[in-house]
């Protein structure tokens, strides 16, 4: 007789099963906290699932982590409990195996549903339903499961949005496909959760991201204040899974390709601090700075630190770069490479790559916010820029995406980015900035955030506030996306800081497909005299884009300029040469 165990791949099934459903669709926390303990006791490692360490793994504390002071691991394995047993009552009832965690313990069992269990196993499987399910080393790929249902519409905080109810049939039909999980060439699937090393070969799913550790060996002061920071930072990306701890065991070079290690070390200087970032499967060194003690100050430290995280962390840094030139970049971490890439140079065609490879994410059952956000953000883009695709793109579709987003991940700093993009464009000033401010402050490390907001209160004419905010991002970053610079060129010029503006202008792309940007390089180059620069720009302006020539007042109003900003630039083309009054 076969053994009552389930195997490997039927509760590799169930889990996914249970992660696409309804009942856990609003919780992100519970789908996180629960494939964490099934992947770690199906790893082997049912006896490593400690509070502690779950607080750490899952929840982003850091080693002071004090149960008796801090419960969110009680309060969440509590809402998992009841969330599991909503599940099995409901949307689970016909499954033909059931996840448990028992009380007093964080390993899950794996309890099959009697109903399916043949009437000759009953006796076995009455005996042996309890037990803890035995580590298989399976080569079959799990079932994938169907997208989770959309809940209806409701509010938005701080405004009603009608048109999200119907947008739902748009997301129906991006959500009617399945597909299956997304597995780099050559690659055998294995169970491997997040902190394991256990020499099997990770399966790269829809929604996998590079896992970042962060080890930090010495009690120096200056490191501990660093490593405080970062710890702080890097639980806000959510480009990245983030461990705030060394690895549990020893790293496996094969089965962690896209694994991290920052380590911070006493710098080669007296109070000085050096930050390293490792690649775990090849081991070697991709970024390494040594901040002077004068930047480990406790008023400066933040800044250094945001520096660095946002030269490493999201799409646009260290890390991505690596998978991408390594050709490690799958599923989710792919597509944040091409949309980065359109925000770099932003054009119809890098627009079309970075929107199908999300829509395919959403067909092969990613359940990630951080995808209906951006999916989002391109539909706007596609109705501002009225780009090829999608060909049905419209604000209604975008509300939805950004609510859903919303409705998945409360948390994230991204969806709020998004919905603030959103109101940019086709809501009020005031409640974009209100989601770009509460983004912002769920991360102040990542500068990404920051710009936002600045943008945000820049093109609301709150010129003072958002400017140096902008030019604070803007000097931290090695590397931005052109609105950045745009933004700050509007805000100088607004306040009448004409050497800031003409400096921000310098890495605006003149062949670009955004006039506005040229349009910004032609009033720069008059401001400077630059009489050169300023004929071969009025030039290349009225042959690229004669309808901005002829009114660029209705370009500057339809991407809803402030209105004394859009008056300022009109002047100065006009100054510059460029029309004749429109």
């Amino acid at each position: 007789m076969q053994s009552a165990t389930p195997a490997a791949p039927a509760v590799r099934e169930t889990l996914e099963r249970v992660l696409a459903s309804n009942t856990f669709g609003r919780s992100e926390r519970a789908r996180k906290l629960l494939r964490y303990l099934v992947e770690r006791e199906q790893a082997g490692e049912a006896d490593k699932l400690k509070g502690y360490c779950i607080a750490m793994d899952v929840f982003g504390r850091d080693a002071d982590f004090d149960s008796s002071t801090d419960a969110v691991v009680r309060v969440q394995i509590g809402r998992l409990r009841d969330l599991l047993k909503q599940y099995a009552e409901a949307e689970g009832a016909g499954d033909p195996l059931r996840i448990v965690i028992p009380r007093g313990s964080y390993a899950p069992l794996y309890k099959r549903n009697q109903a399916f269990v043949p009437t000759a196993e009953k006796a076995e499987e009455k005996a042996a339903r309890s037990a803890p399910l035995a580590v298989h080393e399976e080569n079959a790929p799990a079932a994938p499961a169907g997208p989770p249902p959309m809940p209806k519409a409701g509010r938005r905080p701080w405004m009603a949005w009608p048109l999200a109810v119907i947008a739902g049939a748009a997301i129906g039909i991006l959500l009617a496909t399945q597909g299956g999980a997304f597995m780099a060439p050559g690659q055998s699937p294995a169970i491997h959760g997040p902190g394991e090393f256990t020499g099997s070969i990770r399966i790269a799913t829809a929604d996998e991201l590079p896992l970042v550790f962060l080890v930090v060996p010495e009690p120096d002061e200056g490191v501990q204040r660093v490593a405080a920071a970062m710890r702080t930072g890097l639980s806000g990306f959510d480009t990245i899974e983030f461990i705030g701890r060394s690895p549990a065991s020893k790293p496996d070079p094969v089965a962690d390709p896209i694994s991290f290690i920052f380590r911070v070390l006493p710098g080669r200087e007296k109070g000085s601090v050096a930050v390293e970032l490792q690649n775990i499967g090849s081991g070697r060194v991709l970024f390494s700075r040594n901040l002077a003690e004068r930047d480990v100050e406790a008023s400066k430290v933040d800044d250094a630190v945001a520096s660095i995280l946002s030269a490493a962390v999201p799409a646009s840094g260290t890390i991505y770069a690596y998978l991408d030139q390594t050709d490690l970049d799958r599923g989710l971490a792919h597509c944040l490479l091409l949309n980065d890439n359109y925000y770099l140079d932003p054009n119809a065609g890098t627009h079309e790559k970075a929107y199908r490879c999300f829509e395919k994410l959403l067909a092969e059952n990613g359940k990630s916010a951080i995808i209906y956000s951006e999916i989002s953000a391109l539909q706007v883009e596609a109705v501002t820029d009225g780009y090829r695709y999608p060909p049905d793109a419209s604000t209604d579709t975008a509300t939805a995406m950004a609510h859903r987003a919303l409705q998945i991940a409360s948390s994230s700093p991204y969806v709020y980015r998004a919905n603030g993009f959103l109101d940019s464009r086709v809501g009020t000033a005031e409640e974009s900035i209100r989601w770009m401010r509460r983004a912002y402050e769920l991360n102040t490390y990542d500068l990404s955030m920051a710009a936002a907001y600045a943008y945000a209160l820049i093109f609301a004419g709150r010129y003072a506030e958002g400017t140096p905010i902008m030019a604070r991002a803007v000097d931290l970053s090695s590397a931005h996306p052109q609105w950045w610079d745009f933004a700050l060129f509007a805000g100088a010029l607004s306040l009448g800081n004409i050497r800031q503006a003409i400096r921000a202008t310098g890495p605006l792309n003149p062949t670009g497909t955004k006039p506005h940007y040229l349009a910004a390089r032609l009033v720069a180059a008059n401001l400077g005299g630059d009489v050169g620069e300023e004929l071969k720009l009025r030039g290349e302006l009225t042959r690229r884009f004669p309808e901005f020539v002829l009114n660029p007042r209705a370009i500057f109003r339809h991407r809803n300029f402030p209105p004394d900003m859009t008056e300022l630039l009109v002047r100065a083309l006009r100054t510059a040469g460029l029309g004749t009054g429109s």
